[in-house]
């Protein structure tokens, strides 16, 4: 488990309702990943955005290369990729 300090110093991505509501220390990659994520759709609140799957797919390939932490925003948790994919992948959907 990383402590606090190796957090800070690590990339960020914070989700809340299936999509992105925040970021920190991003690299170069990471950044374009984003940007291509934001292109034709931004929102100011993450509860408004509906990313379709053309944007979904570039997020879950922003979390595969995303070197550092991945949180989700309701629990506080920290997520794996796989969770974090499938969490952005499924959101919404009918139970």
């Amino acid at each position: 488990m990383m402590d606090e300090k190796n957090i800070e110093d690590k990339e960020q991505l914070e989700l809340k309702w299936g999509t992105v509501k925040g970021w920190d220390n991003l690299s170069e990659a990471s950044q374009a990943l984003l940007a291509e994520f934001f292109k034709d759709e931004y929102y100011l609140s993450a509860m408004s955005d509906r990313p379709n799957e053309q944007r979904k797919a570039i997020l879950c390939k922003l979390i595969d290369q995303l070197d550092g932490v991945i949180v989700e925003d309701c629990s506080d948790e920290i997520m794996t990729k796989e969770d974090a994919k499938k969490y952005v992948l499924e959101y919404g959907r009918g139970r």
